[in-house]
């Protein structure tokens, strides 16, 4: 019996990254980090249950640079997941399918998500939510 090598399917290594495919790879990326921040969430109010010293733990966590870091992460995740979904709800109309309206929704995605972050953290920090 003669054995055939068959080819190798080909892997992400070999195609060059486009927007589409970082997009939605990003997608992927900020439902899981959305998942992770809802534990933050979590561990905040259990925390607030569970009184003020745990509650004081909670918050100089969220006030350090990591927690700092996380929260900004969970904020651009909340945006960019939302803008995007709105953008796959269109997809699901059948609209937005040309290949230049799929670049510029996905640039407009990437930009609005990039923008609600900023605005909502210095919306926070205005109102007194800051250090």
């Amino acid at each position: 019996m003669v054995q055939v090598e068959r080819p190798l399917s080909p892997h992400l290594q070999v195609y060059k990254p486009q927007l589409t495919s970082v997009l939605s790879i990003l997608h992927r990326v900020t439902g899981v980090a959305l998942g992770a921040g809802a534990l933050l969430l979590a561990w905040w109010l259990v925390a607030a249950a569970y009184g003020p010293g745990q509650f004081e733990t909670v918050q100089a966590f969220m006030a350090s640079w990591l927690g700092r870091l996380l929260l900004f992460g969970f904020t651009f995740s909340l945006f960019y997941h939302l803008c995007n979904g709105i953008r796959h709800l269109f997809w699901d109309a059948g609209w937005g399918f040309e290949l230049k309206t799929v670049y510029a929704s996905g640039w407009l995605v990437v930009v609005a998500s990039l923008g609600l972050t900023a605005a909502s953290w210095i919306a926070g920090y205005a109102g007194g939510g800051g250090p």
